[in-house]
């Protein structure tokens, strides 16, 4: 943890943001304090393509990168030039008997609206599109700023922002439910992908790689430096036993005054040593998804019209259709997305917060894998409400073939964002605080 810093040598004509990274423009140690098990550690020298994790939990703290600000500067660019493609062109066309139609890929949440259900459109407009368009606008700024030696006015609060968007950009979850939609299809119809469909494969995908591109400890310390650590501070022990914790969005070590709140001194974000009645706001949202997981699964999510005659079809009655259809490989996805996904979900927050209490450095860390889990698996399950807004857009021949959204495509949304926030409002630095925590095989020291 405290080898020597690591010496690079300049290369001129190249921005010192790609050449130099934070443990050879500073002789002060770094300290972080782990998001989940609040373990204060001092951030070792790291070459491209390395990272430093929490040697209590294995929480990844930073994540170094090859020329970050390029790197991130292209890949950003390129996803931006794939998203504009993909809402220019058209998406996907059917033919059935003579008659088809051919949608773009706003349709999906525009047609939504004409069935009364404008909440259904802008969730899936937000997370398809302008979400990830205001990210990667965000990165671009950041990034211009960064590569000319001098960050862009509002680069602190885009920065800010980046970290609160990431978990709602669903781009490729879409893919999924674009391609669980066309083999639905694919049996009564003669389907046709369009330029946009393609290049919003690309996009998903290229806005991935950004997302891990982004080297948030070097992008911080280009912007604003790194204030000094707070005196008196000891790794080796919790940042909430020396009155310290470490910033959620820039990573930052900083006191907090005697109510235990502050705010971050290099990005402004508010601070708590643990999130406010987290156990409370976690137990209310699940309590909230599992009402509206009733009406998700009791009302149909869709309607489909074939030849003047209307069969609704709940989430199981489409597995089961699937199924009768040998799509057995879909059926899965849809089951465990929709099914498995939710249900798990409520289940396993539920049981953390019931065993956060008695919890014990033995078994946090499986209960802290189980969080992770959790948390990284429930933006999944939108692949259903992304299937009803492709179909309903795709299929509208009127009384010969057409499908309507149903009552419970808006319940299920429900569940799936309620669940998200459920996870995000546990604290899971909780799993770690009873017993209060102690590692006597680690050598604490004092910061310099």
């Amino acid at each position: 943890m405290l080898n020597q810093p690591l010496r690079f040598l300049p290369v001129p004509g190249e921005p010192q943001v790609d050449q130099a990274p934070p443990e050879v423009r500073t002789s002060r140690r770094r300290l972080r304090a782990c998001h989940e098990c609040d373990w204060l550690v001092a951030l070792p020298p790291l070459r491209p393509g390395q990272k430093a994790d929490c040697p209590r939990c294995g929480h990844t703290l930073a994540t170094r990168h090859h020329r970050p600000a390029q790197r991130s500067m292209a890949l950003a660019l390129a996803a931006m030039v794939a998203l504009l493609l993909a809402i220019s062109f058209p998406f996907v066309s059917f033919n059935a008997g003579g008659i088809g139609n051919r949608i773009e890929l706003t349709q999906t949440a525009t047609t939504l609206i004409g069935f009364h259900q404008p909440l259904v459109a802008i969730a899936v407009i937000l997370t398809i599109a302008v979400l990830p368009g205001l990210y990667l606008l965000g990165v671009i700024w950041l990034q211009l700023g960064l590569l000319q030696g001098q960050p862009l006015p509002a680069s602190r609060a885009i920065a800010r922002s980046l970290a609160h968007l990431n978990p709602w950009m669903m781009a490729d979850v879409f893919i999924i439910g674009a391609l669980v939609s066309l083999i639905k299809v694919a049996g009564l119809a003669q389907i046709e992908l369009g330029l946009s469909f393609w290049a919003f494969c690309a996009f998903a995908l290229l806005l991935l790689f950004t997302t891990q591109s982004i080297d948030s400890d070097w992008m911080w310390f280009s912007l604003a430096g790194e204030p000094q650590a707070p005196e008196g501070a000891r790794t080796g022990t919790t940042a909430a036993a020396q009155g310290l914790t470490g910033c959620p969005t820039c990573g930052l070590v900083n006191r907090l005054d005697a109510n235990g709140r502050g705010h971050c001194s290099r990005c402004g974000e508010r601070l708590r040593a643990r999130l406010p009645h987290s156990l409370q706001r976690t137990w209310a949202l699940l309590a909230t998804a599992a009402l509206m997981y009733i009406p998700a699964n009791v009302y149909p999510i869709m309607t489909t019209t074939s030849l003047g005659h209307s069969s609704p079809s709940t989430i199981i009655g489409g597995v089961v259709e699937l199924i009768q259809m040998g799509s057995w490989p879909v059926a899965a996805v849809i089951f465990v997305a929709s099914v498995i996904v939710p249900v798990g979900k409520l289940v396993a927050l539920s049981w953390l917060c019931l065993v956060v209490k008695r919890s014990g450095e033995l078994n946090a860390a499986s209960r802290t894998w189980l969080y992770r889990v959790t948390e990284f698996i429930g933006r999944w399950s939108m692949i259903d409400v992304f299937v009803v807004a492709i179909l309903v857009a795709l299929i509208r021949a009127g009384s010969l073939m057409s499908v309507t959204p149903g009552p419970a495509a808006l319940a299920f949304g429900a569940v799936v964002i309620l669940t998200m926030l459920a996870a995000m409002t546990f604290d899971p630095r909780l799993i770690w605080d009873t017993p209060p925590a102690h590692d006597p095989d680690t050598t604490q020291g004092t910061s310099g």
